[in-house]
């Protein structure tokens, strides 16, 4: 597992991500939301769902890993969205990157 999984899971228990399509969107909605991470395997309808979201709400957005291995890396199941919500954590993963 590389530092950004790591990191991804030290956000988790830190209280910086939200998960899960109804999860980000909310915090997209709301305005928490500073950067998102979308599963490369995730389908093209949930892809282009939180493209056209974060554009609207100017939000950056990247596309990586699979949905197993970003589920993995905070403890859940398959996670094809997740909302990082503070600033300086956004940051630190797009570092990473």
């Amino acid at each position: 597992m590389n530092k950004f999984y790591s990191l991804l899971g030290l956000g988790m228990k830190a209280g910086y991500l939200k998960f899960g399509e109804m999860g980000c969107e909310i915090a997209i909605k709301k305005g928490k939301c500073k950067l998102l991470i979308i599963a490369s395997d995730a389908s093209e309808n949930t892809k282009n769902k939180f493209i056209k979201l974060t554009k609207k709400y100017r939000i950056k957005h990247i596309i990586y890993g699979s949905k197993d291995i970003l589920g993995s890396s905070i403890g859940k199941g398959l996670i094809s969205t997740i909302a990082i919500c503070d600033d300086n954590f956004s940051k630190a993963i797009v570092k990473l990157l």
